[in-house]
């Protein structure tokens, strides 16, 4: 057997899924009707996705929104003492323009550095670099600008000693409630209103009970369970299927899962929204060419692609997410779908 091999996922088109509005940072599209690749061996999420897009369908009301969007690092340095280190702070803070235009331009066409924050413990201090990397999900991108932005605060400040290009402050593939407070990659919260008669009729349920079961499960199960600043069902599910489907890095699903899903009842409809605040995604760079025809088809080959891949996402994570708590609420509906798509 050969050290090189191709591991094969079952993998499938769903959708279409029908967007009222897909709101960007830089771009608005309305009334768009999409379909989606997923990848996944949780192949029931197949026919459980496929459901809440039907329902995007039926209702036109689904909208997603990208609140921010930015990719961080964050370089661990060791000072003399807090006095140096809150200098060190102060001068990266106070010339953010200037390591612009003289450090990060210099080495990146596209990373545009938009805000530090620091964390110091003692004599350790901790820069979280944030910066814009435009259709790049920004891993390699923003490492690079931090490497030399490193060399350039060594030379300005002797006292300084270097101790990692990353300090775990950014933070990278682990939860954190650094990055549900100040933002990792595409922030985006999907919605969408179903009347009663539809809730009944394709979910097998009531809005009374979804309410419910939400707020049991989600949100107090997740509190008794030691949620970090989470609150959904399976968002990790979705992230995961559209991840591979698309050729992003996969273990960034550890940050992204972390959201919180909200329900209510509202002038006798199920009003649901997902807030995914760290959905790290990009239609260009390392593997993505693969996937150049999955983009065209999701109308994300252009230049706000990695934007409407991440509100298409939220859609789909939204979907997903609707169809498996619907389910929960009838007793032994969830077993009979896995063995009727996963035991034949």
């Amino acid at each position: 057997m050969s050290d090189n091999f191709t591991t094969q996922v079952p993998s499938r088109i769903v959708g279409p899924f029908q967007f009222k509005a897909l709101n960007g940072l830089s771009f608005k599209e309305v009334d768009q009707s999409i379909k989606v690749p997923l990848a996944t061996y949780e192949t029931t999420l197949f026919p459980s996705v496929s459901r809440g897009a039907k329902l995007s369908r039926l209702t036109d009301n689904l909208t997603s929104t990208l609140l921010s969007d930015g990719m961080t690092r964050s370089l661990m340095i060791e000072s003399s003492s807090v006095a140096e280190s809150i200098k060190v702070v102060e001068y990266v803070k106070n010339n953010i323009p200037k390591i612009q235009k003289e450090i990060v331009a210099k080495h990146s066409k596209h990373a545009q550095l938009l805000k530090v924050d620091e964390a110091l413990v003692g004599t350790l201090l901790y820069l979280r670099f944030y910066f814009s990397t435009g259709n790049a999900s920004g891993h390699n991108m923003s490492t690079f600008a931090v490497d030399q932005i490193s060399e350039h605060l060594l030379a300005l400040f002797p006292a300084v000693k270097y101790l990692s290009l990353s300090g775990n402050y950014c933070t990278d593939k682990k939860v954190s409630a650094v990055n549900r407070i100040l933002g990792r990659g595409k922030h985006v919260i999907s919605e969408i209103t179903l009347p009663r008669e539809m809730v009944e009729t394709h979910l097998k349920s009531t809005p009374e009970a979804m309410v419910d079961l939400h707020i049991k499960k989600n949100l107090i199960g997740s509190i008794i369970s030691g949620g970090l600043l989470t609150g959904n069902a399976h968002y990790a599910n979705m992230l995961l299927a559209t991840y591979l489907a698309t050729g992003q890095d996969a273990a960034n699903i550890v940050e992204g899962s972390q959201g919180i899903t909200h329900l209510e009842v509202k002038n006798d409809h199920l009003y649901m929204s997902v807030n995914i605040p760290n959905i790290i995604v990009g239609t260009v760079g390392h593997g993505k060419e693969a996937f150049k025809s999955h983009f065209e088809m999701m109308g994300c080959a252009g230049p706000e692609g990695s934007e409407k891949l991440a509100l298409i996402i939220g859609g789909v994570v939204l979907a997903g997410e609707l169809s498996l708590l619907a389910a929960l609420t009838n007793q032994h509906e969830l077993v009979k779908s896995h063995q009727a798509f996963e035991r034949r």
